[in-house]
């Protein structure tokens, strides 16, 4: 498989952690708190049925591009031997997280 990215992040609608791989990751026009996801990576029609796959692949098979909020995102894996790395043009270096106001 050519070089791309696995992105493990928290789903927000089942609470579960799910992976997806995609070819790109970029800024999103959301603002610094988003990453974009796209050209997505979807496996179908192999010979091992995984059903978490084949959700993915329903739920993201007409999807452009994905805008994840980096709060959400645990993890991006960079796969294959010529990768270039991730460089993002937003500096996310000062953004800061305040706790939840207490009750």
């Amino acid at each position: 498989m050519a070089n791309h990215f696995v992105v493990t992040w928290r789903d927000p609608q089942s609470a579960e952690f799910l992976q997806l791989k995609v070819k790109s990751i970029q800024d999103s026009q959301l603002g610094l708190t988003f990453v974009a996801l796209s050209d997505f990576v979807l496996e179908a029609g192999t010979a091992i049925v995984n059903p978490t796959q084949e959700a993915l692949h329903r739920r993201f098979e007409h999807t452009k591009m994905l805008h994840l909020s980096i709060h959400s995102i645990a993890s991006i894996e960079e796969v294959g031997p010529d990768h270039q790395g991730l460089t993002l043009q937003g500096n996310r270096t000062n953004l800061l997280l305040f706790p939840p106001e207490k009750r």
